[in-house]
């Protein structure tokens, strides 16, 4: 099995090239993830490669910016290249089934990393999600919502 679920900010925008053939989209970005640490160690970090293709990546392009916060689901992917001294250098990346944006907000024109942040449209993390509340008294229900008095067919 190969699967893995990251949380992390990115550490830079996305950068997004096409492929020659089919013109499919790849966007590349780096991902910065805390180790846990005991008290009194210094916190450090983990920074993946990660690789979206196709429209998740021009999604990718057009919404997350640098410090942004998202889940990733993927595979580990390895491999190798010859640089320019011929040393056989290795990689490791992560190529994303599926990215999950859990902050929102419109990206600046322009592809600065200041972005406003919308609050209202903020995903939580799955710890704060709150039950759902029980069903209200009618008083409190609006209009759209009161009890029909016909019977329903089904």
């Amino acid at each position: 099995m190969n699967n893995v679920v990251l949380i992390g900010r990115l550490t830079r925008d996305p950068e997004v090239r096409y492929t020659s053939g089919s013109q499919m989209a790849v966007a590349s970005f780096t991902v910065a993830i805390d180790r846990p640490t005991r008290a009194g160690e210094e916190k450090k970090a983990d920074f993946p490669r990660v690789t979206v293709f196709g429209k998740q990546a021009e999604t990718c392009e057009k919404y997350l910016a640098k410090g942004r916060l998202v889940a990733i689901n993927g595979r580990i992917q390895t491999g190798s290249y010859q640089n320019k001294n011929g040393d056989t250098v290795y990689t490791t990346d992560v190529v994303a089934n599926r990215v999950e944006f859990l902050e929102w907000g419109d990206r600046p024109q322009g592809g600065g990393s200041n972005y406003r942040q919308e609050p209202a449209r903020q995903a939580q993390p799955a710890q704060q999600y709150q039950q759902p509340q029980q069903s209200q008294p009618a008083e409190e229900m609006p209009d759209s919502f009161q009890a029909i008095d016909e019977d329903v067919p089904f």
